[in-house]
């Protein structure tokens, strides 16, 4: 299923070109002004995303917030902006010589999924890891810990357009969970591993409602984790999803929202060492 996938998005994406190539040639005949438009549109390969053909790299960081996106990328050198359309920033730069982008993306599933499909199906993105925030439901997670998602289950229907249920969880590529363990053994990070849940509904008010996955070990909840896996493994790219608890839902605790910033510091430098090892 992955190969059909995986050549569909090649073969779509070579039409696609072709059209474009085929009808501006028609246009310098005829319309010369619509011409010179439409070779200059066409250097801008998808609707919410005004990079230039080249400009992402293979390797995206993707993130929530795209102030975030911003913050992060003072973490690599010659970075520069590659977007800005809606206000979700992003950057490519380079780390310790490897290009990496990192694309703010929204908050939730629907918004995730569509910058996730651009980057994979028009810029060809091949590696895509979250680096994020997320809500813990066990007692003994703290603020600041950072959890390395095995798997993430949804309440999500959008989700099982690319995730059939018969496929179990949606889950991290092995390789690059793998790596994230040993990046973080070898730069003394405690980190939490498992699964978390990731859901359309921010509020809810049932209070009950974790109880179910609380009592079997899920360690966390967020709103993009899970369509990250199933889209990835749908297209056949690499993901994984590194998190920082920015609060306890049991306990009430949160960062404050100039400490976010500071706690995902930790965050960051283990996702880019990963997608610097990645091969």
């Amino acid at each position: 299923m992955g190969f059909i996938n995986l050549a569909k998005l090649h073969i779509g994406r070579v039409i696609r070109c072709i059209s474009w190539r085929v009808l501006i040639f028609l246009m310098s005949f005829s319309y010369p002004v619509l011409y010179v438009v439409a070779t200059a549109a066409f250097h801008y390969m998808s609707i919410h995303l005004e990079a230039k053909q080249g400009d992402i790299a293979k390797t995206v960081l993707i993130t929530g917030d795209p102030l975030r996106a911003r913050h992060f990328a003072k973490s690599l050198d010659s970075a520069f902006c590659y977007n800005g359309v809606r206000g979700m920033e992003g950057y490519t730069g380079y780390y310790k010589g490897k290009r990496i982008s990192i694309q703010g993306t929204g908050i939730g599933i629907p918004s995730t999924a569509l910058y996730m499909h651009e980057l994979i199906h028009d810029y060809g993105v091949q590696c895509v890891i979250r680096v994020g925030t997320c809500g813990a439901i066990q007692q003994g997670l703290a603020l600041g810990q950072l959890i390395l998602v095995r798997e993430a289950s949804t309440d999500s229907g959008v989700v099982q357009h690319y995730h059939r249920e018969a496929h179990g969880l949606p889950k991290a590529d092995a390789s690059l969970f793998a790596l994230s363990q040993r990046v973080a053994l070898n730069q003394q990070l405690e980190v939490k591993q498992g699964a978390i849940f990731s859901t359309d509904l921010f509020y809810h008010e049932d209070p009950q409602r974790y109880d179910p996955l609380i009592a079997k070990g899920v360690l966390a909840v967020d709103m993009e984790s899970s369509m990250v896996y199933a889209m990835a493994r749908y297209f056949s790219v690499k993901a994984l999803s590194v998190l920082t608890i920015s609060d306890n839902i049991l306990t009430k605790e949160a960062l404050p929202p100039e400490d976010r910033e500071l706690r995902t510091t930790r965050m960051l430098t283990l996702a880019l060492e990963v997608a610097f090892e990645d091969l």
